[in-house]
């Protein structure tokens, strides 16, 4: 985004206003765009704004969900480059952080469709009215795990459920503008006993018989493996928050990977895993060193010191792998902390063939000095290598262009 604090700000603006304070319905709707999405089928999800059209605008799980949807018509008026299924995700996302809650990680990159091929199915999202077997069917389909399923049902400590749209009514905390771990220890501190009334089948606490529970919500509490978590939460609001925002970012990018914070984390830990085993193996002079340089940044030195593949092949006159690395794009001049560069570990130790390959590949830049003040030359010279200070120097006679 151009400028992600201005679409911040104008996000906020459009949710809380004089004549409105839409927090639970926005991440409500973010919910409901990526709920559907169906890891078997790679189907569903937040990418394509799919919500936008029939069926899935008409689903009776998103009764209401039009009124956010051109609360936010203004916001992308003004910032027409983002997507519409970037805006109805980041304003959920930063609902939940303007209601006192976590920040959620995001990455924008979704995109719109222009028709409703895409929509997926009614019924993919939780029946408020089914039990733990229905929430695990719901969830696994996704791809979420048991606690994955009760921090996301704590979005529930926003809001309130309407009659006229679902058939249950009240707020399920004291407070339903405030993201918070009340609902949690509503769930576990409170009686929670059948409402008699003449709408669906709902919890009301025995104490006040002012707040509701829907039968998702108590499925969490007769449920040993939920309960654990739903009691962790109640106690360790830390512990929520923290659930919450790394489950419900994954929820908004399921379907687009590259715009999941906590895949491009893991792709970025692997890539560095890999470029550490590749220096390393550089280190040992492994003869299949070009397979190893496939998922890693082979331009990449050691944190702290910045030794690249290349220093450490050197400095243990690897000569075999030289050209190889070389040919990979390990870069033939870097410095390392003490400014010495591969040549220099080359000359250093008198690897003769190493510096030959080195000063035979194209770019090799003799005359850097590191930190002592040395170049090549000069520390071949200290170390008494001779052999290695005659090539260096024929190859400055020759004016650097000759192959040794």
């Amino acid at each position: 985004m151009n400028d992600k604090d201005q679409l911040k700000r104008d996000l906020h603006k459009a949710l809380l206003n004089s004549k409105v304070i839409a927090f639970p319905i926005a991440v409500r709707q973010a919910w409901h765009s990526s709920g559907t999405y169906d890891k078997h089928s790679n189907t569903g999800g937040s990418n394509g704004a799919t919500m936008r059209f029939a069926p899935e605008k008409d689903d009776p799980a998103n009764n209401g969900l039009g009124i956010v949807r051109d609360m936010l018509h203004e916001v992308k008026k003004v910032h027409p480059n983002i997507s519409e299924a970037d805006l109805y995700t980041y304003a959920g996302a930063l609902a939940v952080e303007f209601a006192g809650g976590p920040h959620v990680p995001y990455l924008f990159g979704r995109t719109d469709d222009s028709t409703n091929a895409r929509c997926p199915m009614h019924g993919r999202l939780p029946d408020a009215s089914q039990g733990k077997d229905h929430l695990r069917d719901v969830f696994h389909r996704m791809g979420m795990s048991d606690r994955d399923i009760v921090a996301l049902s704590g979005a529930h400590t926003l809001g309130r459920c309407h009659f006229v749209r679902s058939g249950y009514d009240g707020p399920w905390t004291h407070n339903p503008l405030k993201f918070d771990n009340e609902y949690f220890r509503n769930l576990v501190s409170l009686t929670w006993v059948p409402r008699e009334w003449d709408g669906e089948m709902q919890y009301t606490d025995k104490e006040t018989k002012t707040l509701m529970m829907l039968p998702t919500d108590v499925a969490l509490i007769r449920d040993g493996t939920f309960r654990k978590y739903v009691e962790l939460y109640a106690k360790d609001q830390e512990a929520f928050f923290r659930d919450f925002a790394d489950a419900y970012s994954r929820l908004l990018a399921l379907g687009v990977p590259h715009c999941c914070p906590h895949a491009q984390a893991q792709k970025a830990g692997e890539m560095k895993r890999k470029s550490a085993k590749f220096r390393e193996s550089a280190m040992h002079g492994v003869v299949e060193i070009k397979k190893l340089a496939e998922g890693a940044d082979v331009r990449e030195g050691d944190p702290g010191s910045g030794r690249t593949a290349l220093h450490k092949a050197a400095y243990w006159g690897h000569a075999h792998t030289i050209q190889t690395l070389v040919d990979l794009g390990v870069p033939l001049n870097a410095q390392d902390s003490d400014g010495d560069t591969a040549l220099h570990d080359a000359a250093r130790f008198g690897h003769l063939e190493v510096v030959k390959q080195l000063l035979n590949a194209r770019g090799v830049d003799i005359g850097l000095r590191n930190r002592q003040g040395l170049d090549a030359l000069g520390l071949a010279k200290e170390y008494g290598k001779r052999d290695v200070a005659d090539a260096l120097e024929q190859f400055k006679r020759n004016g650097g262009g000759s192959r040794l």
